[in-house]
């Protein structure tokens, strides 16, 4: 398609910003390398970008011979984007400049707090700690993308799937938080943000197709669908923890229980009740996430008759939900993800690979989640960062 000679600038000046956040700090010449560009267009497209902002001079190239040249990086101070993973215990906030450098992070524990305190004020206390802690100011900021658990219903903006997050289904909640924040606000959820983060950085990277399987708190999973998001038209998609499977009791009302077959099978509350089943001592105390991941590590790491059978009956468990899910997507990736799945590393995959090719006619690949920490967040900063860089970056207008 034939284009004006201002969006063919606009396409030069995008596809140089982006080798620049991929590569780090390139030469002229090396960036007229990689888009094709001449040397004289390049120069003029990096004279271009310096003047508006996007892009500085670094230096200078070492080690080769004659003249050492200019390097030039994207100003990571040209804008900020933040995000927020909100869990019952606590709200975490981070801002990231434009080459998705966190510069300012903030938790604020909320354990025991009542529905009746109100949830702008711990966003925004959330926030503006992490806003402090990188010396900037709210205004600074382009965009934010909150990720909670369940997920907000875009026919009625109320938040679904998420009644252990007291304080979070107010319906004037979304008008409230975009009255205090100068800033777009987006929601996701939890699960979807730690598919972005894989997607973009990790263990799903260059694939357009895939399901990406939480068990943490509770047991969730995300769909990615020819490259993008699948959220349902509740944007309940991907709540399986509430998804019938034979081996557990049928749960009715799943909703006012908040929680499902799958999650009563599989989820993290049953790994330490299934240790206690199979006679084994010393299960550890604390939250039942982190028990859980305290179990399958240590499963792993000593190899007795017990923690091989822990281990092989989760994978079974496990496998079954998979199995449903992977029989009506037939992706081609499954990233396992959440402490209670990567404590249990290749072993504990091998098992799960092992039982879903004998239940299941699609075989996927099964991964390892890559992005270990507070992937939530990460993949909120991510997804606020693609927005922002697409406003930022975008030198037609």
């Amino acid at each position: 398609m034939a284009g004006t000679p201002r969006t063919l600038r606009a396409m030069n000046d995008r596809a140089a910003l982006d080798l620049l956040l991929e590569h780090g700090p390139l030469s002229r010449t090396r960036i007229g390398k990689l888009t094709g560009l001449s040397k004289p267009t390049a120069s003029q497209l990096l004279a271009r970008l310096e003047a508006s902002g996007l892009v500085l001079a670094t230096g200078t190239s070492e080690g080769r011979p004659g003249p050492n040249a200019q390097l030039y990086e994207v100003d990571p101070t040209a804008a900020y984007a933040a995000g927020l993973d909100v869990t019952p215990e606590r709200i975490l906030a981070a801002v990231a400049d434009i080459t998705g450098r966190t510069v300012g992070s903030y938790e604020l524990p909320t354990p025991g707090r009542r529905p009746t305190q109100p949830v702008v004020r711990q966003v925004t206390d959330a926030l503006d700690g992490a806003v402090k802690a990188a010396g900037l100011a709210r205004g600074d900021l382009h965009r934010l993308v909150i990720g909670t658990p369940g997920a907000f219903d875009p026919n009625t903006g109320r938040l679904r799937y998420a009644s252990h997050l007291p304080g979070w289904h107010t319906p004037a909640l979304l008008d409230e938080l975009a009255a205090v924040l100068p800033m777009p606000v987006e929601y996701e959820n939890d699960v979807n943000l730690v598919a972005v983060a894989e997607q973009r950085l990790g263990a799903a990277r260059g694939h357009e197709d895939f399901v990406l399987l939480w068990n943490e708190g509770g047991l969730g999973a995300a769909l990615v669908l020819g490259g993008r998001l699948h959220r349902g038209w509740t944007g309940g998609a991907g709540e399986v923890g509430f998804l019938p499977v034979p081996g557990a009791p049928l749960v009715r009302h799943v909703t006012k229980a908040n929680s499902g077959g799958y999650q009563e099978l599989a989820g993290s509350q049953a790994i330490p009740r299934l240790a206690r089943e199979l006679g084994m001592t010393d299960i550890p105390s604390g939250p039942y996430a982190e028990a859980a991941a305290a179990l399958v590590e240590r499963a792993v790491a000593e190899e007795t008759v017990l923690n091989r059978l822990l281990l092989q009956t989760y994978a079974t468990r496990l496998a079954t939900g998979l199995a449903s899910l992977v029989s009506v997507l037939d992706p081609e990736l499954v990233v396992l993800s959440g402490a209670s799945l990567t404590a249990g590393g290749d072993t504990l995959r091998d098992l799960v690979q092992d039982e879903l090719e004998e239940l299941a006619a699609s075989r996927p690949r099964l991964v390892v989640g890559d992005v270990r920490e507070h992937p939530v967040l990460r993949g909120a900063l991510e997804s606020a960062l693609a927005a922002t860089r697409d406003e930022v970056f975008d030198t037609s207008r």
